[in-house]
């Protein structure tokens, strides 16, 4: 059928209404007319594609990579739009999302803009770590959206150059189930492979242990551990934490769901000798440990952040960075009565951080600064560092 295309929703899609039915259209910008093709049909709305555009927004572009729109590769949802146009489109989601689900009010969030993250090649060639599935005969290739389907591309636009160099795509992965490539700051890159029904991945080639720099520290993690994908991510979310909770001379601080310790080192260097920085993180917490210590003041604890946090007491300083579901419940009721001075989320899904937001309210607290980053330029994704203190 053909629909008018209303305004942009979460996941990727904006939405159409036709005679009382809801469609939620991917490939698609607000105020277009399109030809839609339903791909998933539910009780009370159904999944399309924009197949046809009759009246393009004039916000809309010719996707840079051949392998995006409908039926083809499923990792960039916004590549049919302008870069000021996308984050256009998240900013509105960050909005839609903290003031419905999450209570906050307009007001605060007036002027609040996705920006930019700096990078040579803008939108394109910021992805450095690249995990591809690979199909029975052993052919790597990029999942169609929400599908088991493979799309054997030629190099993917959004991968780093020297991801998109590496001879991986070309090559035969017989009896694998992915193959992953890992660009850090080593001279190689590390290479993984993973069996078909197998969570564990194994090292191929390259360093097993890759190299990250922030801010004049050296991070050492594993291969398949997590970092952010954008190069300018990771500096760029510590300044802004820092900058947010303005750390003092001797307080103490956490660093929730740590990773490779990032905010830690950060918050261990601002708080000096006489403060403390405990990091939380459910892997094995050795890497993390390895890489405090050049810091005295700081450590590491192996542990659930629900399980650990409620045994830490009370605390001045509190970074959390969560995994896409966010903190939940426990970890807020948890934060709430450590009763800290500021809390910086950093959030990866905005419906996230607006749960999280809503519980934190119970908790009497309240959202004070906010920052929101394009990390995933031409997808959907965004991140947002946001502060929350206590409500007079």
């Amino acid at each position: 059928m053909i629909v008018t295309v209303g305004d942009v929703a979460a996941g990727g899609h904006c939405v159409a209404r036709v005679d009382g039915e809801v469609y939620f259209v991917r490939h698609a910008l607000p105020g277009e007319r399109v030809r839609i093709e339903i791909t998933d049909r539910k009780k009370r709305f159904a999944f399309a594609d924009a197949v046809e555009v009759i009246e393009a927004s004039p916000d809309r572009v010719e996707p840079p990579c051949p392998w995006a729109g409908p039926g083809k590769c499923g990792g960039c949802d916004f590549q049919h739009a302008t870069p000021e146009a996308q984050r256009r489109l998240k900013s509105k989601v960050l909005f839609d999302q903290l003031t419905r689900i999450g209570g906050i009010d307009p007001a605060l969030l007036d002027g609040v803009e996705v920006e930019a993250l700096p990078w040579p090649e803008g939108n394109l060639g910021w992805r450095t770590r690249m995990q591809y599935a690979v199909d029975e005969s052993g052919r790597p290739g990029l999942r169609e959206h929400k599908s088991h389907d493979l799309v054997h591309i030629d190099w993917c636009r959004i991968a780093t150059e020297r991801i998109r160099e590496a001879d991986v795509l070309g090559r035969s992965w017989d009896g694998m189930g992915a193959v992953g490539v890992v660009d850090a700051d080593d001279e190689e890159l590390a290479v993984y492979t993973q069996l078909r029904r197998t969570a564990r991945p194994h090292h191929k080639s390259g360093p097993k242990l890759v190299h990250q720099t922030v801010a004049d520290t050296r991070f050492e993690i594993g291969f398949d551990a997590f970092w952010q994908v954008h190069p300018a991510a990771a500096p760029t979310f510590l300044a802004t934490a820092l900058e947010f909770l303005a750390p003092r001379e001797g307080e103490s601080a956490w660093d929730l769901y740590a990773g490779a310790g990032l905010f830690a080192s950060g918050l261990a260097g601002a708080v000096g000798e006489t403060g403390r920085v405990v990091a939380v993180e459910n892997a094995p917490a050795s890497r993390t440990a390895a890489n405090l210590a050049a810091f005295k003041n700081a450590g590491a604890i192996e542990g659930d952040v629900a399980d650990v946090a409620p045994d830490l007491g009370s605390v001045d300083l509190v970074v959390l960075d969560p995994p896409r579901s966010g903190a939940g419940p426990e970890v807020v009721v948890a934060l709430g009565e450590a009763r800290p001075r500021a809390i910086c989320y950093i959030a990866c899904d905005a419906g996230a951080l607006a749960r999280d937001a809503s519980d934190l309210a119970i908790e009497g607290y309240g959202l004070t600064r906010i920052r929101a980053f394009d990390a995933f330029p031409m997808t959907q994704h965004f991140e947002t560092v946001a502060l929350f203190e206590p409500v007079d």
